[in-house]
């Protein structure tokens, strides 16, 4: 096999990479990483000769010295200690804010205004540290969001994006809207093992633009380029802070849609302006998200569950908003397709974005089974169940992309739901199992998911399209069995864990503290629940799994040896 020789530069030192154009990407990736000196989860940049970015990867181009690629470490995520060096722990702060609202609502049932006042001090100090630009570099600003925003209630939290950062992110599209990108980006664009955390939001703009170009949008739906541009922008400012339901998930579900299009030849079969209708659903899904479902606005009784009357209320708002930004004569990226087919496409987009309620999933599926022995594509009620299967397969796609690239989205989506358990508790209101800090772990909460909701709806759509079954069916398949095994590791660790205890109360090495009944107490069965995660992160995965591949990419999906 051949080896290939790639010159370039970080910053100004000239780097050499040597390989063979079989070395899988990953390995690729790994050896400019090591050139750079970048972390394990720092995002790295290669720029062409002409500026254009490049995938790293085996099949880049081998080029010579006077012919350098750029190699930039665009971001890094934040360790804690820049904190250190600026002599004070923010996150400290909100907790000691949060634990004291907390204590004086129990207390009194009410919170005084000195408690906002200090929040509002911390929130705008927090505002000033965002706008300083070398700080929000060294990734103080992810720390603000990712940490401290997420452990606040929703109705006290800053979910919009300040104007700072809109700003930024407009200021650095627009640089890059105009950038040709490379034949080797587009065909990965098109593919589900797509890697979302490796682009930043105006990138993931400037590829969403692209997924039009290439359907050929642009010139049969006289879509005009500066229009489709300020609609991107305004859909990216109208997706909130919050952990999973933001706009990167935003770009995935795009992104998924996309790239099934292409996999299944979806124009060709379903029609172009229903792969328009589905691509367009799929961006404007989760407009304005709160980052707390159906079931907490229903029980909370929000603003959003009265104005809908309990049905449906974030689809429709969804809905609501992504028409609010339609309206905007600088944004219609549809003004000039004529009545009677906006007419169609508004009533595609909401049928296919209400379809994401998961309340209706087995209604949808259901009707879709029925259908697909007998499905015909001149059939307009059959052609409109596949575009409400196909977004929602897209909307619930991540366990068909790399371990690398999905389990980073499960922690995000645990994260969002014990932050809505978290307030439901502190307000009194039902708390739904799946979403208990305290009664869920990792592979539980994805091994039942994946055995009664992911797999019988993507087998469905895999007996109607086939050619999904190797690229998204069958990785789907080894992540159920790689949970399952993870999940028979963690009981194991569990018994063993028990066995162990019991050995060392016997033998006198440890307190025995019993309740009334005979068991454990709680704080001992709670700190017993915590050592079994950190050995099942630490040791149980990383021991007992063996690698393997799934769509080319490195995984850690297998079996326990």
């Amino acid at each position: 096999m051949s080896t290939k020789v790639i010159y370039f530069l970080v910053g100004d030192r000239p780097e050499q990479a040597e390989f063979r154009s079989d070395f899988p990407a990953d390995d690729v990736k790994d050896c400019f990483r090591a050139a750079a000196e970048a972390g394990p989860h720092d995002i790295l940049k290669l720029y062409n000769i002409k500026g254009n970015i490049v995938n790293i990867s085996q099949k880049l181009d081998e080029n010579t010295p006077d012919t350098p690629y750029k190699l930039e470490v665009v971001a890094s995520h934040g360790t804690g200690t820049l904190a250190e060096q600026l002599g004070f722990d923010i996150q400290d702060v909100e907790n000691r804010l949060e634990v004291l609202e907390k204590k004086i609502i129990v207390d009194s049932g009410e919170t005084p205004g000195v408690v906002y006042e200090l929040k509002h001090k911390v929130e705008h100090f927090k505002e000033k540290l965002e706008s300083v630009e070398h700080l929000s570099w060294l990734g103080l600003f992810k720390e603000v969001v990712a940490e401290s925003q997420s452990r606040l209630p929703f109705f006290r939290r800053r979910l919009r994006k300040s104007e700072e950062e809109q700003r930024r992110v407009l200021e650095k599209f627009n640089k890059i809207k105009h950038v040709q990108l490379t034949d080797d980006v587009r065909e990965y664009l098109r593919k589900p093992v797509f890697d979302n955390w490796q682009w930043e939001d105006a990138e993931m703009m400037l590829l969403m633009q692209q997924m039009y170009i290439d359907l050929d949008f642009t010139t049969k739906y006289n879509i005009e380029m500066p229009i489709l541009q300020n609609f991107l922008f305004e859909v990216f400012r109208h997706y909130n802070h919050v952990p999973f339901h933001n706009f990167k998930h935003c770009f995935c579900v795009s992104q998924m849609m996309y790239g099934m299009t292409w996999l299944a030849d979806l124009c060709s079969l379903m029609g172009d302006i229903e792969v328009l209708i589905m691509i367009t659903s799929a961006i404007c899904h989760d407009l304005d998200h709160p980052g707390y479902n159906n079931a907490y606005q229903v029980n909370a009784r929000t603003e959003l569950a009265l104005r809908y009357n309990d049905i449906s209320p974030l689809e429709n708002h969804h809905c609501s908003v992504a028409f609010q930004i339609l309206e905007k004569p600088h944004c219609n990226i549809f003004k000039n397709i004529g009545h009677e087919r906006f007419k169609k496409v508004r009533e595609g987009m909401i049928r296919c974005i209400l379809a994401t309620d998961m309340a209706k999933h087995s209604e949808i599926l259901n009707k879709f089974k029925s259908v697909v022995p007998e499905f015909d594509y001149s059939n307009k009620d059959h052609i409109s169940l596949l575009m409400q299967i196909c977004i929602k397969v897209a909307d619930i796609s991540n366990e068909a992309r790399p371990m690398d690239v999905s389990d980073p989205w499960i922690d995000c989506l645990l994260t969002e739901f014990f932050n809505q358990s978290d307030v439901e508790k502190l307000e009194g209101l039902p708390v739904a199992p799946f979403m208990d800090r305290e009664k869920v772990t990792k592979p539980s909460s994805q091994t039942g998911f994946i055995r009664f909701v992911l797999l019988p709806l993507f087998e469905s759509i895999g007996l109607l399209l086939p050619k999904l079954d190797e690229h998204i069916i069958e990785p789907v398949r080894k992540a159920l069995n790689y949970y399952s095994e993870m999940a028979k590791a963690m009981e194991e660790e569990k018994r063993k864990k028990t066995e162990n205890d019991k050995t060392r109360q016997a033998n006198g090495e440890m307190p025995k503290i019993n309740s009334t009944n005979g068991s454990t107490t709680p704080a001992i069965k709670q700190n017993g629940d915590a050592a079994i995660s950190n050995a099942t992160d630490k040791k149980v995965v990383r021991t007992n799994l063996s690698m393997s591949k799934v769509g080319g990419s490195s995984n850690v999906r297998g079996n326990p040896k």
